[in-house]
């Protein structure tokens, strides 16, 4: 997701930045009916969980890397380990989240995924050692969020997910992050080998955002409802429903007129909003907030009210439920 290579590289200013607004009203509880993941780097205070921890189901921390040859990974640090227990003192499973990210490039690294997966021999060793994190620290299970993957890697991101669940406990999850593609052949030169996936991991969390994003594209919607409803419907027919969850944004991005774009936490966005004066409108067709500061950069949003929606889409698609990136940018789940 590209939004983790903006979020995650610009994390201390953005905390930073962070502008006073009057919150709106809470979310509510956990939607009847449905599970909620939300995912939290390993930076992230007990505190803000113990904000969020009412609306989830779930934890996942983004908490070990890949190395760069494939052959490896890093291990949790003590942030993460505190988010573990606390997640799991909320009666949250909370998951353990592997990325190929890289520090040095910024963004997710697609040549060391290929190391790994073209290697059964390194698939068999990171599995192992995912597995001993498991086993040893009590996490509930592993999400695999390696992203770019090359289409001809399909079968063996397929292989490290099947490695995980061979090599950990019964009792333990594996889920998988994937990017939306409107189309199964989308899916599948995204190296997604739909079919075996899900008869090989517990969860398929879509990731149903970043449809527009600085850098990458035009000003446009975080993840529009339409775009939305047509990935899921690729998805669907081929994955069962109650293996997926909906991939729900709780940031934004701006776009200026000259330069970079960058992300925005919820709060953020509204901030920028009212001290330039300007309007915000709501694209009820999409489900975000957009607007026009003075300096003519354009801002979209996804806030509470869009996760309201998407609360009605998984219900009307009949999936497991939703995924939230990330606590500490979206507004409160409570």
């Amino acid at each position: 997701m590209r939004l983790g290579a903006l979020l995650l590289s610009s994390l201390a200013s953005a905390a930073a930045a962070l502008a006073v607004v009057a919150p709106g009203p809470a979310t509510g509880q956990v939607p009847e009916g449905l599970q909620v993941t939300g995912w939290t780097l390993d930076s992230s205070t007990t505190g803000l969980l113990d904000r969020n921890a009412a609306g989830l189901t779930t934890l996942s921390v983004a908490g070990v890397t890949l190395a760069a040859d494939g052959g490896g990974v890093s291990a949790p640090n003590d942030g993460a380990l505190a988010l573990l227990a606390a997640g799991q003192g909320h009666d949250l499973a909370t998951e353990l989240l592997i990325s190929n990210y890289s520090n040095a490039t910024g963004d997710f690294d697609a040549a060391r995924n290929h190391r790994l997966l073209s290697s059964p021999r390194k698939i068999d060793r990171v599995a192992t050692r995912l597995a001993g994190f498991v086993t040893d620290q009590g996490w509930d299970g592993i999400n695999v969020d390696l992203e770019l993957v090359r289409a001809d890697d399909g079968p063996g991101l397929v292989a490290f997910a099947q490695a995980l669940q061979d090599q950990m406990p019964p009792e333990r999850t594996v889920s998988i992050d994937i990017s939306a593609s409107t189309t199964v052949d989308g899916y599948e030169q995204h190296g997604y080998r739909l079919a075996d996936l899900a008869a090989t991991v517990d969860v398929i969390d879509l990731m149903t955002y970043d449809q527009h994003g600085p850098g990458w594209s035009g000003p446009g919607p975080i993840g529009a409802l339409p775009w939305q409803r047509d990935s899921l419907d690729a998805l669907l027919t081929v994955v069962p429903p109650e293996q997926v969850q909906l991939g729900v944004a709780g940031y934004g991005y701006t776009w200026p007129r000259h330069g970079t774009g960058r992300s925005l936490g919820v709060r953020q966005a509204r901030g920028i909003v009212h001290r330039d004066g300007a309007t915000p409108h709501w694209r009820a067709g999409v489900g975000e907030w957009t607007a026009r500061l003075s300096d003519g950069t354009i801002v979209w949003w996804s806030d509470r009210r869009s996760y309201a929606l998407r609360v009605d889409l998984a219900r009307e698609a009949g999936v497991r439920g939703l995924a939230v990136w990330r606590i500490g940018s979206a507004d409160t789940l409570r």
